[in-house]
């Protein structure tokens, strides 16, 4: 058996290292020195300066402050929620096949709204892109195993962002009122997308200990708010639109007795 150094593909790696030696163009570009990046010498222009980055710091923080604002009145806990027929329940993730800790918490809440009455059926919408990842399934099973009957759950398995799960819950699932649920830090940004979307949506904000995950998404936020202020602006069609799906009209159906 030959070793590792010889085989075909170490050979060429290490020649292509002997080549790189040889040839270095990029050893000859001069990078720009920290010291040359300062701010203005006189008074006036570091003035400038100060207000150019509070201006910057406003604009990035507007989408995220509109959304709160707008959407505050309409955010609650599982005990405010109002009684809907549908609850949407939002990705968030998997670790080795099963729901992650936060989506398992957004699970656990939707599981007590169907249990309560609030809502009589339950929509998933995740990503399911790749064979191997698939959202939606892992949020069904996880929700059967806390009393949720199957047929009372409808999976999307193109709710690949926030507003791709809205427009396909209107345009494809015929959802017109709905209770969301995710965390705080993402239930603003979602209840103002389904409303721009077209759904009388309520959000209920799972409550999150302030570890590292949450201040993560905090963060992220203020990315995604950007993205979300577009799509509310424009509305452009989701990555994947397809057919309209009868899923959750035959589950209420089911659910009436």
């Amino acid at each position: 058996m030959r070793r590792a150094r010889d085989t075909p593909g170490a050979r060429a790696a290490s020649e292509g290292g002997a080549n790189a030696k040889k040839h270095r163009p990029w050893r000859r570009l001069r990078l720009p020195r920290l010291s040359a990046l300062r701010l203005p010498r006189s008074r006036r222009g570091r003035r400038l300066a100060v207000q150019g980055l509070m201006a910057l710091c406003v604009l990035a923080l507007l989408p995220a402050t509109w959304m709160r604002l707008g959407a505050d009145a309409r955010v609650g806990t599982t005990a405010d929620a109002p009684a809907r027929e549908v609850a949407m329940v939002f990705g968030a993730g998997l670790w080795k096949g099963r729901p992650t800790p936060y989506l398992a918490h957004r699970l656990d809440a939707a599981a007590e709204l169907y249990r309560t009455g609030r809502v009589k059926v339950v929509l998933v919408t995740g990503d399911n892109s790749r064979v191997e990842y698939d959202e939606p399934d892992a949020m069904r099973t996880y929700l059967t195993e806390r009393g949720v009957p199957d047929d009372r759950i409808v999976s999307d398995y193109a709710g690949f962002d926030s507003w791709d799960s809205c427009v396909r819950a209107k345009k494809i699932f015929g959802v017109d009122r709905a209770v969301l649920v995710s965390q705080g830090f993402h239930i603003h940004r979602a209840t103002t997308l389904c409303r721009s979307a077209g759904i009388d949506a309520y959000g209920v904000a799972v409550d999150e200990p302030r570890d590292a995950t949450w201040y993560y998404g905090g963060t992220r936020e203020l990315a995604a708010s950007g993205k979300a202020a577009l799509d509310a602006l424009f509305r452009p069609d989701p990555r994947f639109l397809g057919p309209q799906e009868a899923g959750v009209t035959e589950a209420l159906a089911s659910a009436t007795p």
